[in-house]
């Protein structure tokens, strides 16, 4: 009959896992890591920009080709889709993301809201 060793503990677990990194070189607060962290943030801001304004366009030429009104689709769309990027990209970088209503932190109670409306 084989004989069933009991599971290790998460504690044991953890011991291992942290005297492994050390061997290994598991700090990874180094340079490099903040520098892919910043440069990720730059491709995503560069892609936020380039995509609003590609849907922009191709919305506008869309637009123009169908109604027959070239180029004031292109130009109005382009404009939006520009306000778009860069409002996106000031999102990004303020840190409110894509949260409803753009506001930071926690959600103010409905009293609040109102004693501040009414002054």
């Amino acid at each position: 009959m084989t004989e069933k060793r009991p599971p290790r503990s998460l504690k044991d677990l953890d011991k291992r896992i942290r005297a492994a990194e050390d061997r290994h070189g598991g700090d990874k607060s180094d340079e490099s890591s903040r520098r892919g962290s910043g440069l990720s943030l730059a491709f995503r801001i560069g892609v936020e920009l380039v995509s609003a304004l590609i849907v922009g366009v191709a919305i506008g030429l869309g637009l123009d080709t169908w109604l027959d009104t070239k180029p004031w689709f292109l130009l109005l769309f382009f404009v939006l889709g520009s306000a778009a990027g860069i409002l996106n990209v000031f999102r990004t970088m303020s840190g409110y993301g894509y949260a409803a209503g753009y506001r930071k932190g926690e959600p103010k109670d409905a009293s609040e809201d109102a004693e501040e409306r009414n002054g």
